[in-house]
Formats: structure tokens, sequence, C-alpha cells
């Protein structure tokens, strides 16, 4: 776990380091080449009034970049016929791109089925192998969970941990975990002790687990696995009792849930690369700005453990984890 102390130290130099545990070094040297993906999440289309031009910046900036994949970690857009422009826009983002199921992508009584159909996924969770690293990615909406106390789902059922625990022991090189629902830290799964336990037992395969969902910037270590929370490529959730006005009354009128929220002036994404000469996954991230008052101007605090301008900001941090 990242402390105080550390963070004092790495805040402001918009770097954060984790070094790996000298046993998941091996994952490297199974890569010939350098690999990288292009990250986005909860771009929450059907929520706020300007995701095509968000979800336009990132397609420009994968463009320049050239990644070997593309992912999109939930909270995208909902599979109905008014969205197929922007769904087909990520489609073109790289030769590979992938989805994972968010929470908010079967509101309106939208399924995971046409998700799956639309979004041109092979299952609600699967593998992809890219360049020699195997991307896993998970399904945190199912039901069942013993600790379900209402609201959204946010669960790993039994079948889908034996899948993961197999897909992990078949895998021959490195493995990124990539999931809606934190597997750690804040919002974690109901049963996020067990998956934890499961990507614990291959410290020589797994070199990175990510998230979206949570909407903050932050990084943690278990068992020698790191997790990273990717933030929100549109804003930071406040709710009901800090409801404010942020742009006309016409896109507020219009776009009642922008009320609720804390936007960002720019698109959020990031570009992760994976280094085997260096042994290093190197994060670009992006900064921006507030529209409105921040968070902590209105006196939210959601995460008393995670700080206002570091893990609740408007940016994605650069970070190297090596």
């Amino acid at each position: 776990m990242i402390n105080r102390r550390q963070y004092l130290q790495t805040c402001f130099s918009g770097s954060l380091v984790l070094l790996f545990p000298k046993a998941v070094r091996s994952a490297f040297y199974r890569l010939d080449t350098a690999v990288k993906l292009g990250l986005i999440a909860d771009l929450h289309q059907d929520l706020i009034h300007d995701g095509l031009e968000r979800l336009r910046g990132f397609v420009h900036a994968m463009k320049e970049a050239r990644p070997d994949a593309t992912v999109q970690l939930g909270d995208f857009a909902i599979p109905k016929a008014e969205n197929e422009p922007i769904i087909n826009l990520f489609n073109q983002s790289s030769r590979v791109p992938l989805h994972v199921i968010g929470n908010h992508d079967t509101d309106s009584g939208f399924t995971k089925a046409q998700c799956i159909a639309m979004w041109g996924m092979p299952a609600r969770y699967y593998a992809k192998d890219v360049q020699g690293i195997r991307l896993l990615v998970l399904d945190g909406n199912e039901t069942g969970s013993p600790k379900f106390k209402g609201g959204y789902a946010s669960y790993i059922g039994v079948e889908q941990r034996n899948w993961l625990q197999e897909a992990l022991a078949s895998a021959t090189g490195p493995v990124i975990v990539c999931s809606h629902q934190p597997l750690a830290g804040p919002l974690a799964v109901d049963d996020a002790d067990e998956v934890q336990r499961i990507l614990g037992e291959f410290p020589k395969k797994v070199l990175l687990a990510i998230n979206g969902h949570s909407h903050v910037d932050y990084l943690t270590r278990i068992q020698g696995i790191p997790y990273l929370h990717l933030n929100s490529a549109s804003y930071f959730w406040v709710g009901e009792k800090y409801r404010h006005a942020t742009y006309s009354a016409e896109i507020m009128e219009k776009y009642p849930f922008a009320a609720l929220t804390c936007p960002y002036r720019d698109s959020l994404f990031a570009i992760l690369t994976v280094d085997p000469a260096n042994q290093v996954i190197r994060l670009k991230g992006r900064q921006s700005s507030w529209v409105g008052p921040s968070p902590a101007q209105l006196g939210s605090e959601p995460y008393p453990d995670l700080f206002p301008g570091g893990e609740i900001a408007a940016h994605i941090r650069h970070r190297d984890i090596g």
C-alpha cells in the first residue's frame, strides 16, 4: 500500500514508482519486444453531453501512438442504436479493440448479451493474447455474492474464478488482468480476497491488474501484484448532496446527471507500455483541470484514505512500475 510519506514524496513529481519483486521479473524475459496498450475507462456516454468528443481525443491519440491493442474498461455506452457511432469509433482505435462490461453498460434494461453483440466481444469474460502478453478480461457484474447489500452487483462468481485460475495456470507468458470493478482498493468486488489469492498464486506471471469504476488515480500492491485504478475519462461522481451546475442550462436540462459530477475539462486516458528491455511497465497519463469546483471545494470526501489533488484529481499520473 502507498503510505502518506510515499504519497508526499511522489504526488507533485507526476510520477509514482513501484518495484516488481524478483519473482515477476522472469515474465519480462518471455517478451521479444515492448508491448503497448491504449487504456480508457468510464466514458459514460449516456450520462454526459460530450462523450463523442472525449472519445475522439482518445482515438486521435491512439492513431499517433499506434498501440498493439486498446482497452475500454467499462461504463462505456449502453448497446442502443443511437450509440453505434461511438462504439464503432472505439473499434477503430487499434487493430485489437477490447471491451470490458461495466455496471452501467446494462442500464435502462439492456443486457450483457447485447453488449457482447454490439460491441463485438467474444464473451463477457475472455482471454486475448497480444504480442506475447495474455490479457484476461473479467466480468465483475455477477450476482450471487453472499455479501450483496443492494445496488449494482460487484462480484466474480465461482465459475469465473475457476476459469481465471485455469487461464493463469495455462498462460506461458506474462499476464495483465482487466476488469471494470476493482479487484483491490476502493470499491473492490465482494470477493476481492479470493480473487487476490488466485492472482497471488502466480507471481511469476501476473504483471498488473487494471480496473475502472472508482474514478480515481490510484495504485497499490498486494502479494506482489500491482493493482491500478484508471481514472475516468469524464468526471468524478459527487452525488445528490453536492448537486451543482457546471454547464449551460440547456445541457443541464438534457443531461441532468451532470449536476451530480465534477467533470474533467479534457478527456483522460493513458498509454501503457510493457518494456522487457528495462523490465518496467510505463504508464503515460494525461493532465486536465476541473470544470467548476473540485470535489474538495464542494466538501465531498467519499474516500477518507485518498488525497484530493493526488488520487482524487483531474489527471492520470505518469507512473513507472518496475
